[in-house]
């Protein structure tokens, strides 16, 4: 280059022979024809300069240098005999052109054609200073180096981390290719250059956190706090609730801004001092039930009570039972402790936003979000108000800190298929998708499977790197989503190696096939594939290991409890939990039990349930009449079950206590 950053090129008459390989029989709107030279045709299919798929030609046209990818080589007649004079055709796509001044020195390129190769141009290998113009990014914009251009080794691949992050970025490819490295290698290599960023990334495999050393916070299950009170109304019912049933939901939607009432009038601190908008937003009388703002389980647990104190009838006062005992049962849960494991409850919402978006950054510029380790029924839930975090603060913030959010295993969160995942949590991607760079809230989306994605998402990546994919529907999805006029290199992609890619879109100067630079051994992710062969080549001989096997899994996978079997009211084996558990318990608990048991038994003898008894196996059916006539057993009985054995004989007698009624 000379010192004024152009490229050094002679002028047509002094360009070098040996690279020019054909001249122009053909050119469309976007594509060009090369009648390679017969001289020419064996050397150029065999010489060291051959060109290749995917190989960047030059034209030199009238005022311009114009740059076309091979996309096609062929033989339209081929001959038997070897060293004959054949017909050899390149054929290219037309990318863009390095305009010229009145001295022949080339302008910056650009993308499009404006001015077309004349029938009967030479065409040419283009030279490594040609490249370098070409791949080069501007320089008001920050670039990062991520690997170099499968052509010519020595031309570095930069992408331009503003465009990259500020229009979304998709990173597709099959398993095995080598997409957690790239993760990896795109993220350290922005964080290099960008010590004070605020990066999300959701980790469904726990294997990044070796990738980044002191760089990352790593928030796992057992240290991360996410309050449910910063739940939506949708989520709470996901959780306390799940199986969607609208009575139990309203009775949540009436409560739930009481209980934040109750809890602001008893800790809102003195109005003085304090803003309008900070006084507003903890006025009493403005809750919503998505609001977030703190409440308390045991208020919510005492409104419940206040309620059901009002009612009579046993099928009105069931869905407050439901609800009561669940929210009994899952505060106690030690796999829930992050949402309702603080002994008090206090407004950090706050210090929440910290630590999770690193403000300040203290050094750990990115949050990994390590998810395998949370109930699967509730995974959802994390991710979804992770989400939807994420993007709310981008807009309160009015885009003051620019957020990124990666999202791993995206096709789980918001699947194609209208009939999977969580309503909330897709619309909260889906919302950061479309909206999100208004706000500084950047996607980064990865996935093996972009055709069980949301097509909706995808096409608003602007930037994506496509890794080897040998399913035809996948490869159908990115062909879709691509609008540039390099379309043709994603025919590579069922044949690349690992760690390479075709790159196209914003983040870069021009589509190309690539190669990602090599990760150093110690930031490599955590490898998911077992060595077989290294490992069943030795002896196991210390089974200690099992003993915390057993305990992570026991931890993980707890039974569900007689409340949560209360709430779905149709599981086949609630008899047995209920004959096993009559005996058990305190008076109070034992005659909610009974009071339960007897219930759920005639509703299945009235056939209100999906599955009456009568359609029961012989062995369930007779666990629901041993459980029946274990409770009609047991001397303590309950208020309802005494007013059905006519030993009460008014309303009134329904507020004795059940020794009062005992036989």
């Amino acid at each position: 280059m000379n010192p004024g950053g152009k490229v050094d090129m002679a002028p047509a008459a002094n360009e070098d022979a040996t690279q020019q390989i054909g001249r122009i029989v053909s050119v469309t709107g976007s594509q060009a024809i090369v009648l390679l030279d017969p001289h020419d045709a064996s050397k150029s299919f065999q010489g060291a300069a051959s060109p290749e798929l995917g190989t960047l030609l030059a034209i030199r046209s009238n005022g311009s240098i114009v740059f076309g990818m091979i996309s096609a080589l062929s033989v339209p007649i081929p001959s038997h005999e070897s060293g004959s004079n054949e017909m050899h055709i390149v054929e290219l796509e037309l990318l863009g052109e390095l305009p010229l001044d009145e001295h022949g020195e080339p302008l910056s390129f650009r993308r499009g054609v404006s001015i077309y190769p004349c029938l009967g141009n030479r065409a040419r290998l283009a030279t490594r200073e040609e490249l370098k113009h070409v791949y080069s990014i501007s320089t008001t914009n920050s670039a990062v180096r991520i690997g170099s251009l499968q052509q010519e080794r020595a031309i570095p691949t930069m992408v331009a981390v503003d465009e990259l992050l500020g229009k979304h970025f998709a990173i597709l490819g099959t398993t095995g290719t080598g997409k957690s490295c790239v993760v990896a290698l795109i993220i350290r290599a922005i964080l290099k250059e960008n010590a004070q960023a605020h990066m999300v990334l959701l980790d469904p495999h726990n294997e990044y956190s070796s990738c980044f050393g002191n760089q990352a916070e790593v928030i796992t299950p057992d240290d991360l706090n996410l309050p449910f009170w910063l739940m939506t109304f949708e989520e709470t019912v996901e959780v306390l609730i799940g199986n969607k049933n609208e009575q139990d939901a309203s009775i949540l939607a009436e409560l739930i801004p009481l209980a934040k009432s109750y809890y602001a009038a008893k800790n809102t601190p003195s109005t003085s001092g304090r803003s309008r908008l900070q006084r507003r937003s903890t006025d009493t009388g403005i809750f919503t039930v998505d609001t977030p703002v703190p409440y308390r389980i045991s208020d919510l647990i005492l409104l419940l009570q206040e309620k059901m104190g009002g009612l009579d009838q046993r099928s009105t006062l069931a869905p407050y039972k439901r609800l009561k005992t669940k929210l009994e049962t899952i505060t106690q849960d030690p796999r829930y402790s992050f949402m309702f494991g603080n002994l008090t409850v206090h407004d950090d919402m706050v210090s929440v936003l910290c630590r999770l978006f690193r403000i300040p950054v203290n050094g750990k510029p990115i949050t990994i979000i390590e998810l395998a380790g949370f109930p699967s029924e509730i995974t959802n839930v994390v991710v979804s108000v992770l989400c939807r975090m994420t993007f709310d603060f981008g807009l309160w913030n009015e885009g003051y800190v620019p957020i990124t959010l990666i999202c791993e295993e995206a096709h789980r969160y918001v699947p194609d298929d209208t009939e999977l995942g969580f309503e909330p949590t897709k619309r909260a991607i889906s919302r950061i998708a479309k909206e999100g760079r208004k706000y500084g809230v950047s996607l980064g989306i990865i996935t093996q499977r972009p055709a069980e994605l949301d097509a909706t998402i995808l096409s608003q990546c602007n930037t994506v790197f496509a890794m080897r994919m040998t399913n035809e529907k996948d490869q159908e999805i990115v062909k879709a989503a691509i609008s540039d006029a390099a379309s043709s290199l994603l025919e590579f992609i069922p044949s690349m190696g690992d760690r390479e890619a075709i790159a196209f879109g914003e983040g870069l100067a021009l589509p190309g096939r690539i190669r990602f630079d090599a990760l150093p051994e110690h930031a490599l992710p955590k490898r998911g594939a077992a060595n077989f062969s290294d490992q069943w080549s030795r002896e196991i001989t210390n089974i200690d290991f099992l003993e915390s096997v057993v305990a992570r899994w026991r931890a993980s996978s707890a039974p569900e409890s007689i409340a949560e079997l209360t709430t779905q009211g149709n599981t086949e084996d609630t008899a047995v939990v209920e004959r096993n558990e009559l005996q058990t318990g305190s008076q109070t608990t034992q005659n909610q039990k009974i009071e339960h048991t007897l219930e759920n038994y005639d509703r299945r003898r009235s056939g209100e349930t999906q599955t009456p008894a009568s359609q029961l196996p012989k062995s369930q059916s007779a666990d629901y009449e041993s459980a029946a006539n274990s409770a009609r057993n047991i001397r303590i009985k309950s208020p309802a079950e005494a007013l059905k054995a006519r030993e009460v004989t008014s309303p009134s007698d329904l507020r004795k206590t059940p020794e009062s009624i005992a036989d």
